[in-house]
């Protein structure tokens, strides 16, 4: 199977605990370093912080949290990706965290695959495809679905388990 329309695929490829990620690149605004974050007490905790993009107040989501990985921990290589992701029929600017950023690179359609039935700790709904590039994989995230899910527990806990969730062995 191939990606979600069958066309080739230009995404900005980043990593997240040595894992290549990608969003399409379309979706891409800016990528900046991190600043100064804000914690909103009471919060989801998967969005639990707001980033001041140009004057802008912009939720800014950790993919850690989501995805139920270790914390997140800042380094020199740490950006935010600012998306623009359709949120109920609207455009809605967000942050997602990554630690570090690769490069905007073409998916070939012939490359990409849906996501395996096992060995992914998180919901395969979260997943548009996953390419290959050389040796690498890249695991193209699908970020509507990734905001719009009203679930707020992190995607890799165990009680998670179900039809919507792929466990890892």
């Amino acid at each position: 199977m191939s990606h979600e329309d069958g066309k080739d695929l230009e995404v900005l490829t980043f990593g997240l605990q040595g894992e290549i990620f990608a969003v399409e690149a379309l979706s891409v605004r800016e990528i900046l370093d991190l600043a100064a974050v804000t914690a909103v007490p009471n919060s989801n905790p998967f969005v639990g912080s707001l980033v001041n993009v140009r004057g802008k107040v912009v939720p800014l989501a950790d993919l850690h949290i989501r995805f139920g990985m270790e914390p997140f921990e800042q380094t020199v290589d740490t950006r935010v990706i600012v998306l623009e992701v359709p949120l109920e029929g609207e455009a809605t600017i967000v942050g997602i965290l990554a630690d570090k950023v690769f490069e905007v690179t073409g998916l070939a359609a012939t490359t990409m695959e849906a996501a395996p039935d096992i060995g992914i700790k998180w919901r395969r709904e979260f997943v548009s495809g996953i390419g290959k590039r050389g040796e690498d994989f890249v695991i193209v995230l699908n970020m509507e679905r990734i905001f719009a899910s009203r679930d707020s527990e992190p995607a890799g806990k165990p009680e998670d388990a179900g039809s919507e969730t792929v466990t890892a062995f």
